[in-house]
């Protein structure tokens, strides 16, 4: 199972898209979550998966993410990006697609069809992001309204119009103005104003129930379903004849967190990130410096006021009119605070689990600095200690240590905790280094109660705790059971991270140990 490059606690349980990098910092695939932490979470723990999907997992190397406000909002999103970056394993894995439109089209008897692209004459509506929706609006739509969905008017009718689905204008049954009127009906469901479908469908279904016709009633809320569906808004997918940037940031102990998504007519394309340090007028001098080297939108969407002299500035930039708005409500004060959970959620991830093991565990300050021991040997041979540290959530690889276990023989799990726990604190005590903030132990009661002894004899007060595999139970000194701690949650996740972390580190120096001696 390969390790996954972040912490998995601080994904966020919220929709959106994320993005998967190789070593050389390309993206590799993009794809979109309605719970970014579980899908994420799901290429690293699911025990079987596909050779296409294992091959693209042991490529990753980082990855970040987009929060989006909908389900629907992450699809678009995705789209776009699959499209920009052409990630090559979303070529592999799928094509990917453009969302479809209904067409009315421009004829006699006008149809209902469903297009990829803008082009021939007639009226557009979506796009779609469900197909199936999509289709179930269109199918009742034609049911509902009669309407012909034949290419060619033939010269006698069809079975639908024996169904009682078209209204044959084939045979002259209904006549322009009529099928006009129906026509006309149909494509007020499109634009939002179906509530005289709605109530037909309903009535049907009832009736249908009524008559012990499940399976029709059945299909018949689903098509209700569809035609609901319309109704959602898709915030980030806002139709715009004109591009937008919408730009925010978070100020925390003097440095500044600023974010900006770019909007394509109406359609979010990707976001920056920038961090420097903060001071009275970084906003306007963020703005002059990014814009004079980045393209001008036609609108840009802040937080707060500016100088009027600054849309001056962008206008001279971009050769037209620019558009500085501070909105206080509506799609783009929305748009605005999903660019601040986005900031939180991508540089405050770390703060966020470090706070949330302080929590769990009742530690008098935050644990800024948690160092983690392992054991591992095979069949008592090769057995070797090493010592992981986490810094700030993060791993701290220039202080991970490697330890040869000396005084132990065999298969002795507590003595050799002992042994590394003491090697290691014993010579930060003499060369007066800086401790952590918790020690964790891979193990359960005994390890634990072995690591406590050490530093009870070496006169250090230093947090302690145990972590068992299996059912992932946290042991503290003092008590009999392990504390009751989810292993869903956010401190939990945290160690279990740096135990894995531990755990990975002595295997591999193991592993290397036993080649060595095959060698010689």
């Amino acid at each position: 199972m390969t390790r996954p490059p972040v912490d998995l606690s601080t994904l966020p349980e919220l929709p959106g898209c994320y993005r998967y990098f190789d070593d050389s910092d390309v993206i590799i695939y993009v794809g979109k979550a309605k719970n970014l932490r579980r899908r994420v979470s799901s290429y690293f723990t699911r025990k079987e998966i596909d050779p296409k999907t294992e091959a693209l997992v042991s490529h990753i190397a980082r990855l970040d993410f987009i929060v989006t406000s909908t389900e629907v909002e992450a699809l678009i999103l995705e789209n776009t990006l699959i499209k920009e970056h052409q990630p090559r394993y979303n070529i592999n894995l799928r094509d990917s697609k453009t969302y479809a439109y209904i067409q009315r089209t421009d004829e006699e008897f006008p149809r209902l069809v469903v297009v990829r692209r803008k082009g021939a004459q007639g009226t557009y509506y979506g796009p779609f992001v469900s197909g199936l929706e999509r289709d179930q609006v269109v199918k009742s739509l034609r049911k509902t309204f009669g309407l012909r969905s034949c290419r060619t008017l033939p010269k006698r009718a069809c079975l639908r119009y024996h169904m009682n689905t078209c209204s044959a204008p084939c045979i002259g049954a209904i006549t322009p103005r009529d099928y006009a009127e129906m026509m006309n009906r149909a494509e007020e469901c499109l634009r939002g104003r179906d509530r005289e479908l709605l109530v037909t469908l309903r009535e049907e279904m009832v009736r249908s129930s009524s008559e012990e016709k499940f399976e029709q009633a059945l299909a018949l809320r689903n098509q209700i379903r569809a035609i609901e569906g319309l109704a959602e808004r898709q915030r980030v997918d806002r139709q715009k004849a004109y591009d937008e940037d919408i730009l925010n940031y978070l100020v925390v102990d003097g440095t500044v967190y600023l974010a900006l998504f770019k909007i394509h007519l109406g359609t979010l394309t990707g976001r920056q990130e920038f961090v420097f340090e903060h001071h009275e007028e970084f906003l306007p001098e963020f703005l002059v410096q990014y814009y004079a080297e980045n393209p001008v939108p036609k609108e840009v969407v802040l937080p707060e006021e500016v100088e009027p002299v600054f849309a001056d500035y962008l206008s001279r930039l971009k050769g037209s009119r620019v558009r500085v708005t501070v909105p206080q409500r509506g799609d783009r004060r929305h748009l605005l605070d999903l660019v601040k959970t986005n900031i939180e959620t991508s540089f405050f991830g770390d703060r966020i689990k470090v706070e949330a093991l302080r929590e769990a565990l009742r530690l008098p300050s935050p644990p800024e600095v948690v160092e983690c021991f392992d054991i591992s040997h095979l069949a008592g041979s090769s057995t070797v200690g090493v010592m992981v540290q986490f810094r700030a959530g993060r791993p701290d690889k220039r202080n991970y240590r490697r330890f040869r276990i000396r005084t132990v023989e065999g298969v002795d799990d507590f003595a050799s905790i002992s042994e590394v726990v003491r090697r290691r604190y014993q010579r930060l005590a003499k060369e007066g280094g800086d401790l952590p903030n918790l020690v964790v132990i891979d193990g359960g009661r005994g390890q634990l109660s072995a690591a406590k002894a050490v530093l009870d004899g070496l006169g250090l007060r230093i947090p302690v705790v145990a972590l068992a595999k299996r059912e992932e139970e946290v042991w503290v000194p003092g008590l009999s059971v392990p504390i009751p701690l989810s292993r869903s949650s956010k401190g939990s996740l945290f160690l279990q991270e740096v135990r894995d972390e531990a755990h990975r580190f002595a295997i591999t120096y193991n592993r290397n140990l036993r080649k060595k001696a095959v060698l010689q």
